[in-house]
């Protein structure tokens, strides 16, 4: 088990693409089904939970979409979501990056530049393969949070498997509202995101 982790972690393993996410006509709107095409039942009420605090339904259907990749995860690993610990968080954020292709990479003209090149007009790379560090913390945010949710109604792992940043939440706690929102180090796991200079107003047309 300890192998299969560190695999995944150092991005020498890949994860099977089964289950899937489909669309339903009723509350939650979608569902994420395993790979004997059976609801994965603990992330229906999370999702209903979304769709009744107003959430779009693009929303909801991102977040199923994360939550199918944790539970992929969970079950290349053989392990139960509900003791699911910061080993199998760790292991997300190594498989990712690196070996996890991204749908949305995929190129339909064969001429296209390979990803993580480099262009050669601009000095700029091109995106990676794998999933941009934005769409990791994401995900780290969506896992957290379906299991903030369960452990509310006594449900789960007494212990979040994704760390959370103790200080920040204990100071937003009690901060005022009109205060000035102070900065925070990263919590474990979370990916450094590239700050880019806000683009420029186009020109008047006057």
């Amino acid at each position: 088990m300890q192998d299969l982790h560190r695999q995944l972690i150092e991005g020498r393993a890949d994860v099977p693409r089964v289950g899937s996410v489909v669309k339903l006509e009723s509350i939650p709107l979608y569902a994420v089904l395993d790979g004997d095409g059976s609801v994965v039942a603990p992330v229906v009420p999370y999702l209903r939970g979304l769709t009744l605090d107003d959430n779009r339904p693009l929303t909801v259907r991102s977040y199923a979409y994360d939550l199918q990749r944790w539970f992929r995860l969970l079950w290349f690993l053989g392990i139960p979501w509900e003791r699911a610990t910061e080993a199998e968080a760790s292991a997300l954020v190594g498989w990712l990056p690196v070996v996890a292709p991204n749908p949305q990479r995929r190129r339909r003209n064969p001429d296209a530049p390979r990803p993580g090149s480099v262009n050669p007009r601009t000095g700029k790379p091109y995106l990676r393969e794998g999933y941009a560090p934005g769409t990791i913390n994401h995900c780290l945010t969506v896992v957290c949070s379906f299991y903030a949710y369960h452990r509310h109604y006594s449900r789960g792992p007494l212990v979040n498997p994704v760390p959370g940043a103790v200080a920040q939440s204990r100071t937003l706690a009690h901060r005022a509202p009109d205060g000035e929102v102070p900065q925070f180090r990263r919590a474990r796991l979370r990916q450094r995101v590239r700050q880019t200079d806000p683009r420029p107003p186009p020109p008047s047309s006057t």
